[in-house]
């Protein structure tokens, strides 16, 4: 009887693994499906930017891509981790726990970057320019998953 209620434990949390995968993959299809412009394409095509502004721009979003680039390699490294767990004793364990606190740390790691790399382009932006781009931020940032 132990054995199978260790059996039902790993089958559950193998479970929520997978529903939050699937959730998360589904968000990005159905978000990329509705297309609307990617800030880059908003700032670009839509903010009448300067050439100077251009070239600034340009260098913040080459240097973001990197750090985005290393963190979502963190972030696969520490779902291997997680594989690699469950894999070694199917149930909650340290392990498990940890390589989860490791994807968190993360995801949470690639979230400021983001957030830190919206407002330095911000900097560059005039005053109206700004505006719009804070309309845009808004939008973005409360506009429901259809």
């Amino acid at each position: 009887m132990k054995g199978q209620g260790r059996a039902l434990i790993v089958t559950l949390v193998l479970a929520a693994v997978v529903a939050c995968l699937g959730a998360w993959a589904a968000a990005h299809y159905f978000l990329d499906a509705r297309r609307s412009p990617s800030l880059h394409e908003y700032v670009h095509h839509e903010l009448n930017l300067s050439p100077d502004q251009d070239r600034r721009l340009d260098a913040l979003e080459a240097d973001f891509a990197a750090k985005r680039v290393a963190l979502e390699a963190e972030m696969r490294s520490a779902n291997a981790e997680l594989a690699a767990a469950f894999q070694v004793r199917h149930e909650y364990s340290p392990e498990v726990q940890q390589a989860v606190d490791h994807f968190h740390h993360s995801m949470g790691a690639l979230q400021k970057e983001t957030i830190l790399h919206v407002l330095a382009m911000r900097q560059v932006l005039t005053p109206a320019q700004a505006a719009k781009f804070d309309k845009r931020i808004g939008e973005a940032l409360t506009e429901e998953v259809r």
